[in-house]
């Protein structure tokens, strides 16, 4: 498939830094790895690796424009990393997520860990748990209003989070639990 770096074609081996932007095309997919994160992106993807004004070097923030992206991330302590995604701000801090960005809405699914979900009219932040994909949601704010509601579980899977988590040296707390290949 096609993928491209900065707009320029990338092959296996391409350096991605925070401060990069990387898409896919159709039928393409890409890994790629910044430090102790790890990202799988699907076909027809774009995302902006956003650096720490304040760290330069350090990821502050993955910004999903379009497409589907599967993500594993070292712990944090303190401000963690934000994911933007269409309609919703998520901080994360240690974790392991799915995305796929759709018109008006936005699919999330925690795999484990912890999250902090914000978007338009929120009251508060809607905190999720998750040790193994229980609560995927759908992130809806048509009507000016940030809807948090259930779905199902769609388009990742257990074997794709071990091979991220591994290309940065750890193994997915749901292995320990011995729950690997539910999913």
């Amino acid at each position: 498939g096609t993928a491209t770096v900065n707009g320029q074609p990338a092959k296996v081996g391409s350096v991605v830094k925070p401060g990069d932007k990387v898409s896919t095309g159709k039928g393409s997919s890409t890994v790629v790895v910044i430090g102790k994160d790890a990202f799988l992106l699907r076909e027809n993807t774009s995302v902006t690796f956003e650096e720490k004004k304040a760290k330069p070097g350090a990821l502050e923030s993955v910004l999903i424009a379009t497409g589907k992206v599967l993500s594993v991330f070292e712990k944090r302590e303190g401000d963690g990393i934000t994911i933007k995604a269409s309609n919703a701000t998520i901080g994360v801090r240690g974790t392991g997520c799915y995305i796929e960005i759709h018109e008006g809405r936005c699919y999330f699914c925690l795999c484990y860990g912890e999250v902090g979900i914000d978007g338009a009219g929120m009251a508060q932040t809607k905190v999720i748990k998750t040790t193994h994909h229980e609560s995927p949601v759908w992130l809806d704010d048509r009507g000016g209003i940030m809807n948090v509601e259930k779905a199902g579980f769609v388009n990742h899977n257990d074997d794709e989070l071990i091979m991220l988590e591994n290309l940065t040296g750890r193994e997915p707390p749901f292995v320990k639990m011995g729950l690997r290949g539910k999913y």
